[in-house]
């Protein structure tokens, strides 16, 4: 056994003699390749090197931009070209140590978010966007609107449905109205603006008339008109909240309506007699058409806006109240006044919705609804005969240009839904920053 072991370490050792005699012996063969691959074997460990370092620089780079926070990512993102990264190393010239890389300086800062909703094209008469704090706006506006409305009116008794005792007088109405406004804005907060609105209101209405069964085929027709200024707005708007991406925001309105406006029973009504008794004549229509309610309103009122990109859902809802007037008589012709005493008319409940959409960086578009629903008057206590809830509906379309920093232009054009809503309204806006 221990003649076996004593044999194979001497082999062992035989083995480890003989290889370095083996590998000079090759080298005497052929020195040439020996030294080339020395060369070639030192190149690849300097090539090697070389990534090594520039790999290391480029992990410490990225550990430092992940250790960054949302702030200082976004000031990095203004801090304009930094300078080129190290040429990666090759043979003939192996890459030194990569230097550390220099510190960037903040030439800017991300800007500050005023928590204000988005803007859009406005079709509503409330705008979305509030006026910024110590700025104004100065919007000039010019409104159309168009309706028609016939109607048919039984004079008269019947024996049977068929069969009428009386006069048919059938009516057609075509109403033209133009408005021209004048409102000023003010921000007295970020979050908090006041408005004024001044109109002056063109009215024409149109009346055709004929009266069936009375031998004639003569139309009757009825012009009249008016201008004058109409009544003028105060509004106050809060935003309650403020919002975001995928967050709503609320404001919050208030708006009184003055009655500076001509209203209708200071204007003559067409009557040669006294309207009312069994000998009233003449049509009954004014001779001169008002520019105002004749009522101080209040309205308060609730707009949302929801943004989800790239659209922009708002809505709002309000209530108009007016308040009753006392003492009052209309004049007729003769200089003669019908006593009417207590009026009030009926509240206005209304609701709108609608849908924003920016096409580039200057135009945007916007759809939506308008209702309102209008309650009956009263006079005296009473319901006035005839007086029904009147439901007005009305589709609109709007679009909305940036001219310039300080100027947007805004077109909208409404179609009416209703019977008793306008056929067709187009009113354009000027808002001018200061």
């Amino acid at each position: 056994m221990q003649l076996a072991q004593t044999l194979r370490a001497g082999s062992i050792g035989l083995a480890l003699i003989m290889s370095p005699i083996a590998l000079a012996v090759q080298e005497a063969a052929d020195p040439r390749s020996a030294d080339e691959l020395a060369a070639q074997l030192k190149v690849l460990k300097q090539e090697l090197a070389a990534q090594r370092q520039l790999l290391q620089a480029l992990q410490a780079e990225l550990a430092a931009q992940r250790r960054l926070g949302d702030a200082q990512l976004a000031a990095e993102r203004g801090a304009g070209p930094q300078q080129a990264a190290p040429a990666q190393a090759t043979p003939a010239a192996p890459a030194q140590a990569a230097p550390a890389a220099p510190a960037r300086e903040t030439v800017g800062q991300a800007p500050r978010r005023d928590g204000r909703p988005p803007e859009v094209a406005p079709i509503f008469e409330a705008p979305g966007v509030l006026t910024a704090k110590g700025k104004y706006v100065l919007e000039p506006s010019l409104q159309f609107g168009y309706s028609s409305n016939n109607r048919v009116a039984l004079v008269g008794y019947t024996i049977i449905p068929a069969l009428l005792i009386g006069l048919i007088d059938v009516r057609e109405v075509k109403r033209n109205t133009v408005t021209g406004t004048l409102a000023g804005r003010f921000g007295l907060s970020n979050r908090t603006e006041i408005e004024v609105r001044l109109p002056y209101v063109y009215r024409s209405d149109s009346t055709v008339s004929r009266e069936l069964f009375t031998g004639t085929a003569v139309e009757r027709v009825f012009d009249t008109s008016g201008k004058a200024l109409g009544d003028v707005e105060l509004a106050l708007r809060h935003q309650l909240n403020d919002g975001g991406v995928d967050k709503p925001y609320y404001i919050a309105g208030l708006r009184v309506k003055t009655r500076t406006g001509r209203d209708p029973f200071e204007v003559v009504t067409d009557c040669t007699r006294r309207c009312v008794g069994e000998n009233a004549s003449g049509t009954g229509l004014p001779l001169d058409l008002p520019t105002g309610s004749g009522f101080y309103s209040l309205q308060p009122n609730l707009t949302w806006l929801f943004p989800s990109d790239p659209a922009i859902f708002f809505g709002s809802i309000s209530y108009l109240h007016n308040f009753k007037r006392s003492n009052l008589s209309r004049q007729v012709l003769a200089g003669e006044f019908e006593p009417l005493g207590e009026v009030k008319p009926g509240g206005v409940v209304g609701f709108n919705f609608g849908m924003g959409l920016a096409l580039n960086e200057r135009a945007s578009l916007s759809l939506g609804y308008d209702h309102a629903s209008m309650g009956r008057t009263k006079q005296n206590g009473a319901v006035v005969p005839g007086s029904v809830r009147t439901q007005l509906g009305t589709l609109l379309m709007g679009f909305s240009y940036r001219l310039n920093a300080k100027r947007t232009l805004n077109v909208a054009v409404g179609a009416g839904l209703t019977r008793d809503t306008p056929d067709i309204t187009l009113s354009v806006r000027l808002p001018m920053n200061f």
